[in-house]
């Protein structure tokens, strides 16, 4: 799966979905997705990625207590 990065725009390829997924993890493996050679993995904050549409990732994702509503 890709994501955007944030900051640079660059899509990010997701090493592990179950992680993406995991709200228990704030992070995740991904390597970027640019140039014409493979790039070594990276350790990215959930929060600096997005869905390349530009919609942000589901709190359901990010949030370990989003079924508690404010």
């Amino acid at each position: 799966m890709y994501l955007n990065d944030k900051s640079s725009g660059d899509l990010v390829e997701v090493l592990d979905v179950s992680v993406m997924v995991d709200p228990c993890s704030a992070s995740l493996q991904g390597r970027f997705h640019a140039g014409e050679e493979l790039q070594d993995p990276t350790t990215f904050q959930k929060s600096d990625l997005e869905f390349p549409s530009g919609e942000p990732l589901p709190r359901c994702w990010m949030d370990a207590k989003y079924r508690n509503l404010p």
